[in-house]
């Protein structure tokens, strides 16, 4: 149900918020894949299509949502190309489970979500689907979660008469996690259109706690543009 409310800001609010960065800071951390590249939580598949752009490689787009896997593949329908090179998988990463190694994996923005047990299980399944020197990226802030604050817009987008915004607010925060409510309101001129709510955690581990998790792992951290992580199976 999460999924249903969010999908229709989704692609309008992320071209607006942090894709157009990552579309500049990935591709060179891709510049020597070839063969194949794993993405966990490709949601509606931004980052898939530039992922097939930057790259000549294989793409396996991991996707647990059904919601977000029909925009994904619908996407891709609309490239014959993409559809011979771009294989959707519908499970959950805990269980994702390659014919081979892939080269490099991408997970953009997917580390809020992961509850620390799930996390700490996550590295070494992903390490076992990881060719030795093989890279794993993804998008991480410092500094713990954020502290409790009141309701503020985060992004709004204007589509036609209609207004798309996404409110947010922190209602607790702990040391790894918050709690944070979501509004998701369109509106016109003054008049409240739909306005639907979720409320739900987050998870924003700090450096050390991410360190120590991947190094047990097996991995060795590379260098990466700030806002990106870098690690590589040693």
């Amino acid at each position: 149900m999460t999924d249903f409310i969010s999908l229709p800001f989704y692609d309008l609010l992320h071209e607006n918020g942090h894709v157009p960065g990552i579309r500049e800071k990935l591709p060179p951390l891709l510049a020597g894949v070839r063969r194949s590249i794993l993405e966990i939580g490709a949601g509606t598949g931004l980052i898939t299509t530039s992922l097939a752009d930057w790259t000549p490689a294989e793409i396996f787009a991991l996707e647990p949502s059904t919601a977000m896997r029909g925009v994904l593949l619908s996407r891709l329908s609309a490239s014959p190309e993409l559809l011979r090179r771009v294989t959707v998988l519908p499970c959950d990463a805990l269980s994702v489970d390659l014919s081979e190694p892939v080269e490099a994996m991408v997970m953009i923005n997917v580390m809020y979500a992961l509850e620390p047990d799930y996390r700490r299980r996550l590295w070494p399944v992903l390490a076992a689907q990881l060719e030795p020197g093989g890279l794993l990226v993804f998008t991480w802030r410092d500094g713990g979660p954020p502290s409790p604050r009141p309701l503020q817009e985060l992004d709004s987008r204007r589509v036609g008469r209609h207004t798309y915004a996404v409110l947010s607010e922190i209602l607790e925060s702990g040391e790894e996690a918050c709690k944070a409510r979501y509004l998701y309101r369109i509106t016109e001129d003054d008049k409240v259109v739909s306005e639907e709510e979720i409320v739900g955690r987050a998870y924003r581990p700090v450096w050390e706690t991410i360190e120590e998790e991947l190094v047990t792992a097996g991995f060795v951290q590379a260098d990466a543009p700030e806002g990106l992580l870098a690690w590589r199976l040693a």
